[in-house]
C-alpha cells in the first residue's frame, strides 16, 4: 500500500487488488471516524476525504488480504441475453453464445466501485474467457439496461450514453433512481448475480 497526498485535506491509498480497497473500505467504513468526511473506493485505490491521519492510524498494520467479514448484500438481475456483441464475444472467447451465457450467469460478482455514471457498477469475478477488450470504435448510444463487459469488468449502463463496453444483453431493473433512498441499486461490496430470461 502507499499513500499519496490529494490536497490539504484528503491522500490516495493505493492498493495492490480490488479485494484490498474493498477491506480497507470496509475498515474505515465499520470504525466510523468523525473526520472521514468521504471515501471513494476505485478499482486500486480508496480516496480518503478528510481524517486521513485517523484512516492511516486505523490501517496500518491492518490485514487487507481478506475480504472484510459479514454477509454482503446480495442482487439478482434477470437478463435477456440478445446482445449486440454476443456473437463477438463468443467468437473471441472460442465457444457459443450460449456457452457465453452460461459463464456470464454462473458466476458471482462483487461490485468493487462505482463511477463513469451514476448507479454504474463495476463487477468483478468475470470468468477468463470472457475478459475481452472494449470495442475499438465506442458507441455514442448504449441503452439504459444493458448489459456489458471490458477488461475484467462487467456491468450494467444505468442510462443511455455513449459508451465501449461490449454488449451481451438488457436489463429492466432500474440501476439509479435520485428519488429512492439510497438511489443507486448497487454500492461497493454488493454481490451480484445474473439470471437469463427471455
Amino acid at each position: 500500500m502507499r499513500w499519496r497526498r490529494c490536497g490539504e485535506d484528503a491522500a490516495l491509498l493505493d492498493c495492490d487488488s480490488p479485494g484490498q480497497v474493498r477491506a480497507a473500505h470496509a475498515i474505515v467504513l465499520a470504525a466510523r471516524p468523525a473526520a472521514v468526511v468521504d471515501l471513494v473506493p476505485g478499482a486500486r485505490s480508496l480516496l480518503v476525504v478528510g481524517g486521513v491521519a485517523a484512516v492511516r492510524a486505523l490501517l496500518d498494520g491492518a490485514d487487507l488480504s481478506h475480504p472484510p467479514d459479514g454477509e454482503p448484500r446480495e442482487v439478482t438481475l434477470d437478463v435477456v441475453y440478445d446482445g449486440e456483441d454476443l456473437d463477438l464475444i463468443a467468437s473471441d472467447a472460442g465457444i457459443s453464445a450460449d456457452a457465453v451465457v452460461e459463464l456470464h450467469t454462473g458466476a458471482v460478482y462483487t461490485v468493487a466501485f462505482t463511477g463513469f455514471a451514476p448507479g454504474f457498477g463495476y463487477l468483478t469475478g468475470l470468468p477468463e474467457p470472457l475478459r475481452q477488450p472494449r470495442l475499438e470504435s465506442p458507441r455514442t448510444r448504449v441503452p439504459a439496461g444493458s448489459v456489458g463487459l471490458a477488461g475484467e469488468f462487467t456491468g450494467v449502463y444505468p442510462r443511455e450514453s455513449p459508451g465501449g463496453w461490449r454488449l451481451l444483453g438488457h436489463t429492466s431493473a432500474t440501476l439509479f433512481d435520485p428519488h429512492a433512498d439510497p438511489p443507486a441499486l448497487f454500492a461497493p461490496g454488493d454481490r451480484v448475480r445474473f439470471r437469463s430470461v427471455r
